[in-house]
């Protein structure tokens, strides 16, 4: 494996030396220069540095990051930064070899590292790997831990301070700078985290039905929620059996809830059938994991996409 990532190394020397460009979305052109995995990582950070760093987007727009492979370009923009921000977990133990094989110590903050990390749960009625589990299935095995640590706004703010902690020690003379985006952000995130929490409560802390994976654990924990779903969140995205979404439907009348949701990227066919049958609302709630490259473009933000869910929510509880 290291001389596997010495040969990319030399061969994204040679690219680089010729003039190609990789596909990194870049934001920014401070100084500094930081590379982050994922959406929420990249968007964090350019909320934290401002002006003063250029951050790269690692995983492109649009794509799966769980099967994410780097190019040569990627390993030699993680060579060269100044800081990595990382989500940490099973999706990124390609980061992990790539690091090792490397002669320097980055720099880095890996968010899962920052919060309170839960287990990845299989709840009653989800499929996996082609069949249905019960919740007493699935006990005797080494936990897994749910990566999508960012869904709740508070382990975001969380992230932003560790993010503004990192930077003001690799560069000590913006630290007021960094300091002082990251205490308006984190109001912003803690502003919206009690909208949710004053929405969900006045709405008696209804049962999320998910016709689609379920990303957004952390989430539902953050306000004693409850939920079903037809897949796990990392699952692959398969075609549901009939058993999954009977169950499913059966779930929404049982609960009486006006909605479903689905996440960013669906195929939407799941929800479909259901509200068909049902009668409910098909809404998205987004997980932030990814964007679209228009998305990009039009200064989408994560603080704007969970605001965009928060609308979701009244509509659907309100």
């Amino acid at each position: 494996m290291k001389k596997l990532f010495t040969v990319l190394l030399i061969l994204s020397l040679s690219l680089s030396l010729c003039g190609c460009k990789g596909g990194c979305y870049e934001s920014g052109s401070g100084e500094l220069s930081i590379v982050a995995t994922v959406f929420p990582a990249f968007d964090f950070a350019r909320e934290v540095a401002g002006e003063r760093a250029s951050v790269c987007l690692l995983v492109p727009p649009g794509s799966e990051s769980h099967s994410f492979e780097p190019t040569a370009q990627d390993i030699l923009r993680i060579q060269n930064c100044d800081l990595l921000i990382c989500n940490g977990g099973e999706s990124e133990v390609w980061l992990e070899d790539m690091l090792e094989s490397m002669d320097k110590d980055i720099p880095r903050v890996v968010m899962m590292d920052c919060v309170q990390t839960l287990e990845e749960e299989v709840k009653e009625g989800m499929q996996v790997q082609g069949h249905e589990h019960s919740e007493d299935e699935g006990h005797g095995h080494e936990p897994e831990y749910d990566e999508h640590v960012w869904t709740s706004p508070r382990n975001a703010a969380l992230i932003s301070q560790a993010i503004s902690q990192r930077l003001c020690s690799i560069d000590p003379e913006n630290a007021q700078y960094f300091s002082s985006r990251c205490e308006a952000y984190c109001g912003s995130l803690l502003s919206l985290d009690e909208d949710f929490r004053s929405l969900l409560q006045g709405a008696g802390q209804p049962t999320m039905i998910f016709a689609d994976r379920f990303p957004v654990r952390y989430f539902v924990e953050e306000y004693g929620l409850d939920y079903y779903a037809a897949y796990p969140g990392c699952a692959e995205q398969t075609e549901p059996s009939a058993k999954t979404v009977a169950f499913l439907i059966d779930k929404v009348r049982e609960e009486r809830t006006p909605a479903v949701f689905y996440i960013e990227f669906s195929n939407q066919k799941m929800a479909d059938v259901i509200c068909e049958d049902t009668g409910c609302k098909k809404l998205l709630f987004h997980s932030c994991h990814n964007v679209t490259r228009q998305q990009l473009d039009e200064g989408v933000s994560y603080l704007g996409l969970m605001e965009g869910n928060f609308v979701t929510l009244r509509r659907a509880f309100g």
